[in-house]
């Protein structure tokens, strides 16, 4: 073993042995992934589907509307919601960035919610997205989890065991309120959730504010308060942000040019999508699909 190695902490350790380049590993467990980045990320438009994520090297700031969110080891984030915001990530080398992410199964959550009963006060208003201190018990079944990865029979007879302890851990802790909101179907923050899903799934249709407000079963004004004060963002901000994100992954993924791209997310003039793409992304779709290509060779 390297220095290098031994001188980290043992879930650091533990991930950096599983991961041989920078970037997201998929593990043996469906849900789980790796996280390693070996640089500096400049502040970046990201969209991260509802998980929990645990750096255990380096670190990361989020950075959502007027919000600023840490998370550095001994902290993990807890991401209710798809959300579009930025991201800085810091890690180098010599100190990769690591960490383990744990995608939250809606059909987990809601049957662990309903086993464990009512165990926390609801908060006025849950968080989508916020950094928790690490307790013992959640370092401990991330510890166990990541354990797990290292032998495919381990995986096979004990994975699903130790994603739910982890899940058991965020339910416990202080963000569990905004977890229980994903499931119970009640409060201004449970409607908000309804229409952004629908948003996420229909991202390239038309919409109006007074459409998603009466789905909320909210007055205009009303749904556009609660709106912003959860996405940090107008809807019409919040569509145009997730749009752009798609088209990215369009782009990066499944080899669309831009006026593919423009279409498939709702764009009806490609002219306009290149506008907003640069001035999302600081630079042009063209120029984003170039460079893709020629790191493909």
């Amino acid at each position: 073993m390297s220095t290098l190695l031994a001188n980290q902490p043992p879930l650091a350790r533990t991930i950096a042995a599983l991961t041989k380049a920078d970037g997201i590993t998929q593990t043996r467990l469906p849900g789980v992934s790796l996280l390693c980045l070996g640089r500096h990320q400049v502040r970046t438009p990201l969209l991260y589907e509802p998980s929990l994520t645990v750096i255990a090297q380096g670190r990361k700031v989020g950075y959502l509307g007027d919000r600023e969110i840490h998370y550095n080891p001994g902290q993990y984030l807890v991401q209710t919601l798809p959300l579009p915001f930025e991201c800085e990530t810091h890690g180098s080398p010599e100190a990769p960035l690591l960490g383990i992410s744990v995608k939250l199964d809606p059909a987990l959550l809601s049957e662990m919610v309903m086993t464990m009963g009512d165990i926390s006060a609801p908060t006025p208003s849950p968080m989508p997205m916020a950094s928790v201190a690490m307790t013992a018990g959640m370092q401990d079944a991330v510890g166990r989890l990541a354990g797990t990865l290292r032998c495919e029979t381990e995986c096979s007879i004990m994975g699903a065991a130790r994603i739910r302890e982890v899940v058991f851990e965020a339910l416990k802790g202080e963000q569990g309120p905004a977890l229980r909101a994903l499931v119970n179907g009640q409060g201004h923050y449970s409607r908000i959730v309804q229409v952004l899903s629908r948003l996420h799934v229909s991202f390239a249709d038309e919409f109006t504010v007074e459409q998603l407000a009466q789905q909320a079963s909210m007055s205009v004004s009303t749904f556009h308060q609660y709106f912003k004060q959860i996405t940090r963002a107008s809807p019409a901000q919040y569509l145009k942000r997730l749009r752009l994100i798609k088209a990215q992954q369009l782009l990066s993924q499944q080899g669309h040019n831009v006026n593919q791209a423009a279409l498939k997310v709702g764009y009806r003039s490609a002219a306009q999508f290149s506008r907003d793409y640069k001035r999302y992304f600081g630079e042009s779709p063209l120029q984003h699909r170039r460079q893709e290509q020629a790191l493909q060779g």
